[in-house]
């Protein structure tokens, strides 16, 4: 995997429930997160999860993956969870094969919304290690954001497109500032569930 994993947290004033259904719905995800522009579920896994594919539309060309995941929407201590793993074989994408999940923790106001995610570099390491970490990590803040508004106010993710990072005159736009970027404890992929570790491979 690269030199380092990528982590965000971030709270949103909405319970789990809301989260849960904004994040797993595979035609809700893409709405909110930059990272993908379609997802689509292929077939069931043995073990309850899902295998589906993904893709990431561009100007010039379109990258497509295979993934799987699954989601643990009820667990003992009260938290929940899900695991992903993804490949592509495409030349043109800056990601290849990787693995990460989400946490789902509530709060007294909310929920604390997690990511951990390391992947194997397309372009090589040390442009990974100098532009494109960099800039994977502030996309993905920057949808948490984009997610939380969605949550907490209904407004659609669509209102607030990529563009909008240029509207400094708008307060309340989407913000990867927003979400904190580090681990509380240790290295990111450390809080991946056990999951994570039996997750068919895509």
């Amino acid at each position: 995997m690269g030199d380092k994993a990528i982590y965000v947290e971030i709270e949103i004033k909405a319970n789990a429930d809301r989260v849960w259904q904004l994040t797993q719905d595979p035609a809700q995800h893409p709405r909110w997160d930059l990272r993908f522009s379609s997802i689509t579920p292929v077939a069931e896994l043995p073990t309850g999860g899902n295998r589906f594919v993904y893709q990431r539309r561009t100007l010039l060309h379109t990258i497509t993956g295979t993934g799987t995941s699954l989601g643990e929407r009820q667990r003992p201590d009260g938290t929940r969870t899900s695991a992903l793993r993804f490949t592509t074989s495409d030349r043109v994408s800056p990601l290849r094969a990787g693995r990460g999940y989400w946490r789902y923790l509530p709060t007294a106001t909310g929920t604390t919304f997690i990511t951990g995610f390391n992947y194997e570099p397309g372009w090589g390491r040390l442009v990974d290690r100098v532009v494109m970490r960099r800039l994977i990590g502030w996309i993905t803040a920057w949808s948490f954001d984009r997610l939380r508004i969605w949550a907490e106010t209904g407004t659609p993710p669509e209102r607030w497109p990529l563009a909008s990072v240029l509207a400094f005159w708008r307060p309340t736009r989407p913000k990867a500032s927003r979400c904190r970027r580090t681990p509380r404890n240790g290295n990111a992929m450390t809080q991946a569930p056990v999951t994570l570790h039996t997750l068919e491979a895509p």
